[in-house]
């Protein structure tokens, strides 16, 4: 599972540009369900079939794409400005690499400033230089999208990389997928497009499967750094199960259905309370005439930067929470 986290996290993909990250979710799976198919909004959406009359249709969805930065402009010295696609943090991005769909490095440069040093950069005075020298031998156009580039980096019980928000939950879904021998419900696999800029892919993807329940993939900040968020989530505690967040309220009968699982299956748990931002689980949820959602968790430190870090532990056990909630019939 490392190595496809690996490929995973290292495959371009910001908002709207999806496309290459989705062959390798596509390479991954066609052989593992009944059919795949790419809706006109670009989600990809592995189906495994009902096995009993009394089975359930899940969603289970996890987003592919990556947060980026999109070209607004090219000066004549061929530095390229930009604005975020998604929620770029500036503090963040300042001399980081990025690469472009072309497979362009470049880094993230700052306006010189001669007062306030100390002030925190803006987005506004932000480019992205690509070592040339001028417009015509800049290789990317305005409207080209870039996002983070990095390797991830194995620590052994702790992961780093870019984007892993959020492909560890799309990890996750491939491995869960992997290991589904048996199941009585329907379970289509959504690996969503612009989650990053407004939970779009799911919002359509629900839409169209008009499933019984549903359930998101997605990381989770942590309060386990120094001075770090009041939150009761940390690495390494096992996945979390999401109370609520800026816009979703989970379903309790689906809250209560993941905890009772995890007692049965012996796997560690940990609630969580968002207080900022949200997941798929917020688009689903309204999708339709309404849908009974939860989300699972990866706890992860560092989110919208180029490192951010999750215990691989955590990744194991979502996969296993997963497979308890699958393998058995479901009354809400």
């Amino acid at each position: 599972m490392k190595a496809l986290l690996k490929t995973l996290s290292e495959a371009y993909g910001p908002s709207g540009a999806e496309d290459q990250v989705r062959e390798v979710v596509r390479a991954e799976v066609r052989k593992l369900a009944d059919y795949v198919t790419v809706d006109p909004l670009g989600n990809l959406i592995a189906v495994v079939k009902q096995q009993s009359k009394t089975g359930k249709k899940i969603m289970l969805a996890a987003h592919m794409d990556e947060i980026g930065f999109a070209v607004t402009h090219v000066d004549a010295a061929g530095f390229a400005r930009v604005l975020p696609s998604g929620g770029v943090n500036p503090l963040a991005s300042v001399g980081q690499r990025v690469r472009f769909a072309n497979g362009r490095l470049g880094v993230v440069g700052l306006d010189a400033r001669r007062d306030d040093l100390g002030k925190p950069p803006t987005l506004s005075e932000m480019f992205i230089d690509l070592g040339a020298s001028s417009r015509a031998a800049n290789p990317v156009q305005v409207g080209d999208v870039a996002g983070f580039w990095r390797p991830l980096e194995d620590l052994g019980g702790r992961l780093i990389g870019k984007s892993l928000d959020d492909r560890v939950g799309v990890a996750i879904l491939i491995e869960t997928l992997r290991a589904l021998k048996r199941t009585p419900h329907e379970v289509a696999f959504v690996f969503t497009v612009q989650e990053e800029i407004g939970l779009r892919g799911a919002g359509v993807a629900a839409f169209g499967l008009d499933a019984d329940l549903g359930l998101a993939l997605d990381v989770t900040r942590t309060g386990d750094t120094p001075n770090g968020p009041k939150m009761e989530t940390a690495l390494g505690a096992g996945p979390a199960i999401k109370v609520r967040d800026a816009r979703m309220l989970t379903d309790p009968r689906i809250k209560e259905l993941l905890l009772a699982r995890a007692r049965e299956a012996k796997i560690p748990t940990q609630l969580e309370v968002l207080e900022g931002g949200t997941t798929d689980a917020a688009a689903m949820q309204l999708a339709r005439g309404g849908l009974p959602v939860g989300c699972v968790s990866v706890p992860a430190r560092y989110i919208h930067t180029p490192s951010e870090m999750v215990d691989y532990g955590d990744v194991q056990q979502c996969v296993a929470l997963l497979l308890a909630v699958l393998h058995k019939p479901i009354e809400l």
